[in-house]
């Protein structure tokens, strides 16, 4: 009858552990590989990158979208007060000229251009007719809005 060696027993450890024996071999000792590879971290951080630079373009979008609307939205209405301060003008001063809104607007400016209309349909009726021509910008003609009115103004 054989008799069966106990492990232990063959490597001459007898009641001590087998991670605190020194005649275990060396790949028993070894705990099981814990963590991440570097390739698992490598594409993960590839993923966080690609969306993170998605995310600052879509951020970088909506402050630009942001701008633009806000102008859209205001520089009609300051068109339509130049317009304004241009009929109640006397009529000797009635002329071409630029400048900015002040510290209300800071950025916007305007450019208006006056003609007179000529045409042979209207007759003598045109001689009073103007063409006015207002551009209002911002920040340096980033952005710019054109309006072009006609008026009828009596001498």
């Amino acid at each position: 009858m054989k008799k069966r060696i106990n492990r232990k027993q063959k490597t001459g450890c007898k009641k001590q552990k087998p991670a605190t024996c020194n005649h275990e071999p060396a790949t028993m000792n070894q705990q099981p590989d814990v963590g991440f590879t570097l390739i698992e971290i490598m594409v993960a951080v590839s993923i966080i990158a690609i969306v993170l630079v998605s995310v600052y373009k879509m951020q970088a979008q909506t402050i630009t979208m942001n701008y633009e609307a806000r102008f859209y939205a205001t520089a009609p209405l300051l068109a339509q007060l130049k317009i304004a301060e241009i009929e109640i003008e006397n009529l000797g001063e009635l002329a071409d000229g630029s400048g900015d809104f002040g510290d209300e607007f800071p950025g916007y400016t305007w450019n208006v251009v006056i003609e007179d209309v000529e045409s042979e349909l209207l007759g003598n009726i045109a001689e009073n007719l103007k063409k006015i021509d207002i551009n209002v910008s911002f920040n340096t003609d980033e952005f710019t809005f054109s309006l072009r009115t006609y008026r009828f103004i009596q001498k």
